[in-house]
């Protein structure tokens, strides 16, 4: 490696989906920086430590699926919002100490800020991995109550099954957010397994996956006239805010 090349890269556990490494290459040849960013696939978590290894030039992480969780107990500190979402999608790496930050956060926020209505008073988040609790944790800031699908559901009222979604939730739910991988890049012919008959047009139907761009659970949601969205403009904000957390003084 170049010893005066900065090294940022994706941690995660399969990474072609991942429109990250693009998105930062044409960023670094735009910005002329002596940079470059790597894809790192882990097997399992415990091999984070070697990663930290990997070069001394290596200056900040993003951290994606099965990870965002599992990286907390990993890394010398974590912010408080990181904390209280209990999910990291960005490290920060600075004398050899690594500091978690969330930024799914901001950038769902970014997202769904100019979709945002008075009505959108409850939510239904289909999945319960890291980035299902970002989201929860904008939308209880914005005054929205969120409920949770999972295929394996922990025994309180605030999860419930995929089988247990019927016409009566979603009109009391307005949004809808799916962020599960299904559906995702190669295998887009595939859709979580949500009823979308009983959409309407005041439903909000996000999915966190951008490859590719409608995924067939927007396309059936949009076929019923809910207002739909994709998540490229929250990988663009949230890669944003990383890249400033990465060359902030703090």
């Amino acid at each position: 490696m170049n010893a005066n090349k900065h090294i940022y890269g994706l941690l995660g556990k399969s990474l072609a989906h991942s429109f990250s490494k693009t998105y930062f290459t044409e960023k670094f040849n735009e910005l002329g920086l002596n940079a470059e960013y790597l894809n790192f696939e882990l097997n399992d978590i415990n091999e984070f430590s070697h990663l930290l290894n990997f070069d001394e030039n290596l200056k900040g992480l993003n951290v994606t699926i099965p990870y965002k969780q599992q990286i907390l107990p990993l890394l010398d500190e974590v912010t408080q919002i990181a904390l209280e979402v209990g999910a990291v999608n960005t490290i920060k790496i600075e004398k050899g100490k690594t500091i978690g930050f969330n930024t799914d956060v901001y950038g769902f926020k970014q997202m769904i800020k100019p979709f945002f209505k008075s009505h959108h008073e409850r939510a239904i988040i289909l999945g319960t991995g890291g980035a299902s609790k970002a989201v929860a944790y904008v939308l209880q800031n914005l005054g929205c109550e969120p409920i949770f699908i999972s295929r394996s559901p922990k025994n309180n009222n605030n999860q419930y099954r995929y089988n247990d979604i019927n016409q009566i939730m979603i009109e009391a739910c307005p949004i809808i957010v799916n962020t599960t991988p299904v559906g995702m890049f190669p295998y887009q012919n595939k859709m979580p397994e949500f009823p979308t008959e009983f959409l309407t047009d005041r439903n909000l139907v996000i999915d966190l996956i951008y490859n590719p761009k409608e995924t067939r659970l927007l396309k059936k949601s949009k076929e019923k006239g809910a207002k739909t969205l994709n998540g490229l403009t929250m990988l663009h904000q949230q890669a944003e805010k990383a890249w400033e957390i990465w060359n902030s003084d703090n």
